[in-house]
């Protein structure tokens, strides 16, 4: 499922416009993403949560020629599903 596919099913489960729910859907990932770069977690209790992590700076190999290579340290986001979505899909 793609976001339009997304977008498509949402208007049809909540009988509104594809534009409303288009709209929902862009607010609701802006104000995440808006959330995470604060360094905040967002938690949608049954479905699961997002929350950055800092990894390390660290030595990495390049597959191609075996050297060594220095990989930056970064923030990196993480999303650990929830016990309903669990449930749900095993």
């Amino acid at each position: 499922m793609n976001k339009s596919d997304l977008i498509d099913a949402m208007a049809e489960h909540a009988g509104i416009t594809k534009a409303a729910a288009k709209k929902a859907l862009e607010c609701a990932l802006i104000e995440i993403e808006g959330a995470l770069q604060k360094g905040n977690r967002v938690s949608l209790v049954g479905f699961g949560s997002w929350s950055v992590t800092r990894r390390a700076a660290r030595e990495g190999r390049n597959p191609q020629t075996g050297k060594t290579i220095k990989i930056k340290a970064k923030n990196v986001v993480k999303f650990k599903a929830g016990s309903d979505l669990s449930s749900a899909v095993n």
